[in-house]
């Protein structure tokens, strides 16, 4: 077994730093012109930075460019991926092969690693795009352990997969929020919306409040739970999944840096110690737990089936 990179979504270079002194390995950035549901936003000078002080702490920095891309912002990913080139970031994230074409274009040499959300949900996908040039595969979030097991034992890439943080269950290209309001005349109330990202979907029959905002890739709906499974990683361990995601989107950055001590502790522990890991599973919920807003529970998503939108 090798221990699983360590990866987070920082909502800023500030946060950056503290997450490293946390134990993360590697961090996903970007801006929401090129990637989808950023815990925050960095501009290009942005990624500059982070990539300076990430890589001085010998750890990796991985560049979101994994929107729906439509004709008219095409022309943009060429001058994107070659300004990212230059700063030397270690990884572009992708769903759509008008990455991959812009690549091949600009004789590009940054590693991609495909994520298509939803539909990354068998090995044959992430084959197929492994021989394509994708080195990694962030797996969809919709699925139980034993699939994970199956496509990472058939996988010719490396398997990335989600442990911790909110999930998105539903998009939208369409400017949801905004369409609701002008509807009721409401416009005015509703102007900086784009920036707004403390709104709820509220289900009164479940009791379930949905985190729901708006931005230049349309609506984004999240799930009300966040997903945990800091006390179930054995079998991601022992199938050998290369890297563990923790999604710091609509977090506080004091949440995410106590999240990512936990999951660093979990994972150095069991690579010494494995029954010093058991004996701790109770220890490391619970600082989980000590730190959960009120309004989102613990699940363990779909790993168990569990979960129900």
């Amino acid at each position: 077994m090798k221990k699983p990179e360590l990866l987070v979504t920082p909502k800023s270079v500030n946060h950056i730093k503290a997450l490293l002194e946390a134990g993360a390995d590697a961090f996903v950035i970007g801006e929401q012109q090129f990637g989808l549901r950023l815990a925050g936003e960095f501009s290009i000078e942005d990624v500059k930075e982070a990539t300076t002080l990430i890589h001085a702490a010998g750890k990796k920095v991985y560049v979101a460019m994994n929107a729906i891309f439509h004709n008219d912002r095409v022309p943009g990913l060429a001058p994107y991926m070659m300004a990212l080139e230059k700063i030397g970031v270690d990884a572009i994230y992708y769903g759509d092969p008008a990455v991959v074409m812009t690549k091949r274009e600009t004789g590009s040499k940054i590693p991609l690693h495909w994520d298509a959300e939803t539909i990354a949900t068998n090995w044959f996908q992430v084959n197929y795009w492994g021989k394509r040039g994708a080195t990694r595969a962030y797996l969809a979030r919709e699925l139980g352990i034993e699939e994970i097991v199956e496509i990472k034992e058939n996988a010719d890439v490396e398997i990335e997969v989600q442990v911790h943080g909110m999930t998105c269950m539903f998009q939208s290209k369409r400017p949801l929020l905004g369409n609701y309001f002008l509807y009721q005349d409401k416009a005015m109330e509703i102007e900086n919306r784009k920036d707004a990202r403390n709104m709820y979907l509220h289900d009164k029959e479940r009791n379930n409040k949905y985190p729901i905002y708006e931005d230049l890739n349309g609506t984004h709906i999240y799930s009300p739970a966040d997903m945990c499974i800091i006390d179930e990683l054995e079998e991601l361990f022992e199938a050998n999944v290369d890297v563990f995601r923790i999604e710091g989107v609509l977090q506080e950055e004091a949440y995410v840096v106590t999240v990512v001590e936990q999951y660093r502790k979990a994972i150095d522990t069991f690579f010494e110690d494995e029954d010093a890991y058991f004996d701790m599973k109770e220890q490391l919920v619970k600082a989980i737990e000590d730190v959960q807003p009120a309004l989102r529970p613990l699940d363990t998503g779909f790993f168990f089936k569990e979960t129900v939108y």
